[in-house]
C-alpha cells in the first residue's frame, strides 16, 4: 500500500473549464455531482437532479448542511423564459423569545444547543421543488443518498478537515450541557472517540431510514408525522422549546427574486430575509466606480472591499424577516441611494456606518439539463455541524441559524416567536437580455455576498472563464478597516492597500474564504462550468 498525507500538496497544480453538451451537475463534493449527472442521465430534469443532490449532501458533506438545515433555490425554467425562487428559510420556536436569553444573562444567541435551533425548512424545500418542476417521485430521487447511507460514502479531504475542527466545538458543547449533545457525538464520531478521516467509510443508517420515511410521505412526515413528533419529544426532554405547532404552520415560501443591472446584465438574487440584497446593493455602488485594466492591483481591491463594506454596513441593519422590516427592499435598490453611497468612497479605507435608504458550515450546487433549465441551491446549517444535536434514530442534525438574531429590541433583526432571522445563504444566478446565462454560488457565511460581488466582477469587468473565475485570489472584509487577503494575492498590492489604510491580514488557509460553483450556457447552448479550487468540488458533465 503507498504512504501517503491527504492533506499534503507540495506543488501547484490547476483545473480548467468542463464544457458540456447536454447537462451537468457541480457540488463541493465529486459524488454529489455524480448523483446529479446520474439522475439527469436517467431521463430527470434540473429540477430532480438538484433535489437528489441536495437529499445526499447532508450525508456527504454533514460539515455544512443536514436534515436539519434550510435551503434556498433560483429555478429558471428555459420553456416560461422565467426565474423562480424559493426561500425555504425555518422560523424560531413559538416558545422562544428574547427575555429567555436576557434572564439567562446572555448578550447574544449562542451557536450551539437549543437556543439557536429553528424550524428546518430544507425537507420542505426539497418537496416543494419537486412537486412543482420535478419529474420523477421523491423515492428515486433519494434512493441514492438511502444506498450510500447504508453501504458507506468515503469522506473527502476538506471534509474531513472541517470534521476535525467543529468536532472540537460540539465537545466543549457537550461537557457543559451533554443531554441534547449526546446522539450527535453517536452520529458523526466513530467508536474510539475520534473524528472521522479522509477516506474513512462514513455510514448513516438512520439517514437512510429516515430520507425512506420521507419519499414515502412526500416529506410530510417531517412536519406533520411521525417525525416530527419524534423532534418535539426529544426538543422536551432536552430542554429545547420545539411544539408540534411550530410545524404544522411551517410551509417554504415561492419569492420573486430581487435583480440588478450590472454593466449590461441581469444579477439575481433571492429577497430578504436572505442578505443576496448586499450583491446588489455592492454593484449598484461598484458599476460607477471606474475600475483599473488590471485585476490584481490595490485599485481594484479596494473599490470592490469599499462597495462591500457600504453594502453590508445597511443590510446588517436593515435585513431581517420581510414582516418585520421597517425599509423597503426598492429603497434599498434605489439608484439614487447607491449614488449616494458611492460619493463616501475616496482613495482611503473608510469606517462603515449604515445610511438612510429611506425615500419618505453551507453547501451549494447546481444543475443544468438538456431543456434548458437551470438550478442555483444552497442549503446550510450556518456554522459547521450546527446546533450540535441529532434527534436519536433518525439521522436528523439541527442548524443553529437563530444565531444570526438580535437581541436588541430595536432592530428590525429582534428574536421573537415564530420569526425568520437575518439569513446568510444566497443562490445567484446571471441573465442577460432576458435569457439565462446560468447560476453560480459562494458558500461561506459572510463571504458569500462578498464571493459573489468577486465572481459577478471577475465574469463582467475581467471576462474571466468559470474556473479562472473561482481559481482568483479573493478578498474579504470582516469587520471595521480589517480585510484578509489569500496569500495569492501578489505582496506590492497588500502593501498599497495598507497604504490606503486598510488593515491587512493575509490568510495561509482558505477555507474561510468560499467555495462555488459555476455553469454558463454559451450563445451555441454549449455548458461551461467551474469548481471551487478551495474545496474537494468537481464538475460532472453529459
Amino acid at each position: 500500500m503507498p504512504m501517503f498525507d491527504a492533506h499534503k500538496y507540495s506543488y501547484p497544480s490547476h483545473r480548467t473549464v468542463v464544457y458540456a453538451p447536454r447537462a451537468m451537475a457541480c457540488t463541493s463534493v465529486p459524488l454529489g455531482a455524480q448523483i446529479g449527472i446520474d439522475i439527469m442521465k436517467k431521463g430527470g430534469n434540473a429540477i430532480d437532479a438538484a433535489v437528489a443532490m441536495a437529499a445526499s449532501m447532508p450525508l456527504l458533506e454533514p460539515t455544512g448542511n443536514g436534515l436539519g438545515s434550510d435551503c434556498f433555490a433560483l429555478v429558471w425554467i428555459e420553456k416560461e423564459k422565467k426565474l423562480y425562487g424559493l426561500n425555504a428559510s425555518g422560523r424560531s420556536p413559538f416558545n422562544l423569545s428574547a427575555e429567555i436569553f436576557l434572564n439567562a444573562g446572555l448578550t447574544s444567541v449562542p451557536f450551539n444547543g437549543w437556543l439557536p435551533t429553528m424550524v428546518p425548512g430544507a425537507p420542505a424545500g426539497w418537496a416543494e421543488l419537486s412537486r412543482r418542476f420535478g419529474t420523477m417521485p421523491l423515492k428515486d430521487l433519494f434512493s441514492p443518498a438511502v444506498s450510500y447511507a447504508r453501504e458507506g460514502c468515503p469522506v473527502t479531504v476538506n471534509v474531513a478537515r472541517q470534521w476535525s475542527k467543529d468536532s472540537l466545538r460540539i465537545k466543549k458543547a457537550m461537557e457543559k450541557d451533554a443531554l441534547p449533545h449526546r446522539y450527535w457525538w453517536t452520529a458523526f464520531m466513530k467508536e474510539d472517540g475520534s473524528p472521522y478521516r479522509a477516506g474513512d467509510l462514513f455510514k448513516w443508517p438512520a439517514y437512510a431510514d429516515t430520507l425512506e420515511e420521507l419519499a414515502s410521505t412526500d416529506c410530510e412526515s417531517y412536519y406533520r408525522g411521525p417525525l416530527m413528533e419524534k423532534i418535539t419529544a426529544f426538543s422536551r426532554q432536552s430542554g429545547g422549546f420545539f411544539c408540534e405547532e411550530d410545524f404544522r404552520t411551517y410551509y417554504p415560501e415561492w419569492v420573486e427574486p430581487i435583480t440588478t443591472d450590472y454593466k449590461g446584465y441581469t444579477v439575481c438574487e433571492i429577497p430578504p430575509n436572505g442578505h443576496g440584497i448586499t450583491v446588489l446593493m455592492a454593484l449598484n455602488i461598484l458599476k460607477g466606480l471606474p475600475l483599473s485594466e488590471e485585476r490584481e492591483c490595490a485599485d481594484t481591491y479596494h473599490k470592490i472591499v469599499e462597495s462591500i463594506k457600504l453594502a453590508f454596513a445597511d443590510t446588517r441593519k436593515y435585513v431581517a424577516d420581510p414582516r418585520s422590516m421597517r425599509t423597503s427592499v426598492k429603497d434599498l435598490l434605489d439608484e439614487d441611494y447607491a449614488a449616494r453611497r458611492r460619493s463616501l468612497i475616496s482613495g482611503q479605507a473608510l469606517m462603515p456606518e449604515a445610511g438612510d435608504p429611506s425615500s419618505g458550515g453551507t453547501i451549494y450546487l447546481c444543475t443544468a439539463d438538456p431543456y434548458g433549465n437551470m438550478v442555483s441551491f444552497i442549503q446550510s446549517n450556518y456554522t459547521g455541524f450546527g446546533a450540535g444535536i441529532v434527534i436519536p434514530g433518525t439521522g436528523i442534525s439541527l442548524q443553529n441559524r437563530g444565531a444570526n438574531f438580535s437581541l436588541d429590541p430595536d432592530s428590525d433583526n429582534f428574536l421573537q416567536g415564530g420569526k425568520k432571522s437575518y439569513h446568510t445563504i444566497i443562490p445567484g444566478f446571471l441573465l442577460k437580455n432576458g435569457c439565462a446565462v446560468g447560476p453560480f454560488g459562494v458558500m461561506g457565511a459572510f463571504m458569500q455576498p462578498q464571493g459573489h460581488v468577486q465572481v459577478v466582477v471577475n465574469t463582467v469587468d475581467y471576462h474571466m472563464n468559470p474556473q479562472e473565475c473561482l481559481d482568483a485570489p479573493r478578498i474579504q472584509w470582516t469587520g471595521k478597516k480589517h480585510i484578509q487577503l489569500e496569500r495569492e494575492v501578489p505582496a506590492s498590492v497588500g502593501a498599497a492597500l495598507e497604504a490606503k489604510g486598510h488593515e491587512v491580514e493575509v490568510l495561509n488557509q482558505n477555507t474561510s474564504m468560499g467555495r462555488g460553483q459555476i455553469i454558463w450556457r454559451m450563445e451555441n447552448g454549449m455548458l461551461v462550468g467551474g469548481t471551487e479550487p478551495r474545496c474537494d468540488g468537481t464538475v460532472c458533465a453529459w
